[in-house]
């Protein structure tokens, strides 16, 4: 259970209740002040509610009626689901999970994260800390913490796209100072839906697409972008200038990917430097299909999006509560493509790291052949890494 202020705006409020119709990128700044959520829509795997899952923020749906009664001051049974309007005796603090598999069973793990705090919450578990040898972050959330508004600096003249490189090149900086030695962070290529783009957007056109998650976004829209690969140069070449040889310590991957080809051809048009490593994204049946390709044409190392690849797979939106019921992260069908990925990976010979939700991690050890190292999110890891094995 726990107990807060109902803030119905895009404010920040610290400790508050957040109400809203759904989780948009719009809402980032209230999202991340806030104790607890409430909305009306939206999947267990939605890009915001990742972010929430990532700091350990409770999502409760109600709806999209009874929002309006959610006013002043309420407590949510988390166990429940359900709200009490009003102060509640009862409330308390909420119990912490427990049954997590241990440490020794991540392997290398990989911290996803939203933003430099998150690197320092995982770094501050103890001496398990060091089993995190490296830090994902998704450019668009990097632009969220940061204030950037990607899409109307790189619609701008040289000199904004370059201001806009070098401002992502500061937050990475600062994000390199606060890594452990042997750690490294993994900068996901901006990947920013139409729909998404359209909330954190004021002056570039952006399309109307009647299916975004299947739209132009991901290594389509990289491939389409002059601006994109100007903005990247003045990134690294800002690393460089200021980090020196810990620029190594950033490497790059591309999101949304098909196919080996796909992954060659953006290489090539964003004219990534030969000594920096490029790694691929596999989140689509059609790259868990082309794994082996992949790996041939250079890929660093390889990360297993499951969320997305569950809904490829089984046709059920992850961000669509309606069909959470089809949206089955253990399906049969799922993990027989995950195997795939890794058993080609590794024989291969490239690194390979899957994503796992904490509810899935001890079915994912107890069914996949062993990857390189797990993927998770920032508050699920650190739990996790606090558990010692008796």
């Amino acid at each position: 259970m726990l107990r807060g202020t109902c803030n119905r705006t895009s404010a920040p409020r610290e400790g508050s209740i957040l109400v809203a119709p759904s989780l948009e990128a719009g809402l980032y700044e209230a999202i991340v002040a806030a104790r607890a959520v409430v909305c009306g829509s939206g999947g267990p795997t939605g890009h915001m509610q990742s972010l929430c899952r990532g700091r350990g923020i409770p999502v409760l749906r109600v709806d999209q009626a009874d929002l309006a009664h959610l006013v002043g001051e309420v407590t949510l049974h988390l166990d429940s689901e359900t709200i009490v309007i009003g102060a509640d005796p009862r409330a308390g603090a909420p119990v912490p999970e427990a049954g997590s598999p241990s440490p020794d069973d991540l392997g290398s793990a990989c911290a996803v994260i939203a933003d430099l705090q998150d690197i320092q919450t995982i770094n501050s578990c103890g001496p398990n800390a060091s089993r995190v040898d490296c830090f994902f972050i998704r450019e668009e959330f990097l632009c969220l913490a940061a204030g950037l508004r990607p899409l109307d600096s790189l619609a701008g003249g040289p000199g904004e796209i370059a201001l806009y490189g070098r401002a992502v090149a500061d937050r990475l900086c600062a994000f390199v100072e606060a890594l452990l030695p042997g750690q490294r962070l993994v900068l996901r290529f901006l990947d920013l839906r139409s729909d998404h783009a359209a909330s954190v957007t004021e002056l570039a056109p952006v399309a109307v697409e009647p299916n975004p998650e299947l739209g132009l976004h991901g290594a389509r829209w990289l491939l389409g972008s002059t601006a994109y690969r100007n903005a990247l140069h003045a990134m690294l070449g800002s690393l460089s200038e200021r980090l020196g040889n810990e620029a190594g310590r950033v490497h790059l991957s591309v999101p949304f990917l098909n196919d080996a080809e796909e992954f060659a051809r953006l290489r090539a048009h964003l004219e990534v430097p030969a000594g920096v490593p490029v790694a691929a994204f596999i989140e689509t049946p059609a790259a868990v299909h082309a794994t082996p390709a992949i790996c041939a044409a250079g890929a660093s190392e390889l990360f297993v999006g499951t969320k997305d690849l569950v809904q490829f797979f089984l046709a059920a939106d992850r961000s669509n509560h309606l069909v959470a019921e089809s949206y089955q992260t253990r399906h049969p069908a799922v993990m027989d493509g995950v195997r795939r990925v890794v058993e080609s990976a590794r024989a291969a010979g490239t690194p390979v790291r899957v994503f796992a939700l904490g509810a899935d991690l001890a079915h994912c050890l107890e069914r996949l052949p062993t990857p390189d190292g797990y993927m998770m999110c920032t508050a699920e890891l650190r739990q996790v890494l606090l558990q010692s094995r008796p």
